[in-house]
């Protein structure tokens, strides 16, 4: 297993994770609403905010977000991207240690972030931040492995060239470790999703992985060559798709 550390694994990946990675379904910014009975004055704690995809999302619904994420590049990046909006306030702290006040959080959402902080301290924070009564969300983008034979061929590819694929999928938190984030219970909600890519945009979205060896590692060139073939196979009108069902855990 790599032994780079969570806080600095997307470090060198940032550009490709801005242009890339997939955002949420709007349907799920309601669901949020509805369920943790937001209103204007709600503050939104964003745990492993990242680049701020679903910060933006929430920020464009109009609620305050307090973006922590301990990664600079990661975080200067939100900052970057994030500047027009006067509610989005980025802490440089992480999911064991956020430094949000006391019980201040009307909602705790972590976005394609948790499986890399399930930890007992991690835990215990959101409990402090979190207000009496308030939900946590933890969502994922669960890319389809099997569906169609590109994302068949796709995941063989992963398996075979990532460095330490199977050890760090978020499909690793389990109901066990999801009693102790919610032990007033939680239900799951699921939302179709998709990206369609040319093949300049599928390379961007799997180096955007942070299990996938970088230019100038073993195994960079060949998994690229890999990527066109499957590219070439299975393209239609010069485009892939990869689906995903966006995958909400909401509790208390």
């Amino acid at each position: 297993m790599s032994q780079q550390s969570p806080e600095q694994r997307f470090s060198n990946r940032v550009e490709n994770y801005i242009r890339y990675r997939p955002s949420y379904p709007q349907e799920l910014i309601a669901l949020l609403e509805r369920e943790a009975k937001l209103t204007p004055e709600s503050v939104i704690a964003d745990i492993g905010s990242g680049t701020g995809i679903f910060s933006e999302l929430l920020l464009k619904a109009g609620y305050a977000v307090n973006g922590v994420e301990p990664n600079p590049p990661m975080r200067e990046a939100a900052e970057r991207l994030l500047a027009g909006y006067p509610r989005f306030h980025s802490v440089d702290g992480s999911a064991q240690a956020t430094t949000l006040a006391d019980h201040g959080a009307d909602l705790i959402v972590s976005a394609q972030a948790y499986h890399w902080f399930d930890t007992p301290e991690a835990r215990a924070e959101f409990r402090r931040i979190l207000k009496s009564g308030g939900k946590i969300a933890l969502i994922w983008n669960e890319r389809h492995l099997d569906s169609t034979p590109f994302l068949r061929d796709y995941e063989a590819m992963l398996r075979k060239f990532g460095t330490d694929y199977a050890e760090i999928r978020h499909e690793n938190i389990g109901p066990e470790s999801l009693k102790l984030v919610f032990p007033g219970g939680y239900e799951v909600h699921t939302f179709p999703n998709s990206q369609r890519f040319d093949y300049e945009g599928l390379e961007g979205r799997l180096l955007s992985s942070s299990y996938t060896p970088a230019p100038g590692r073993p195994g960079h060139e060949s998994m690229l060559a890999e990527l066109r073939r499957l590219f070439n196979e299975h393209q239609q009108d010069g485009q892939v798709s990869i689906d995903y069902d966006s995958r909400v855990y909401l509790g208390n």
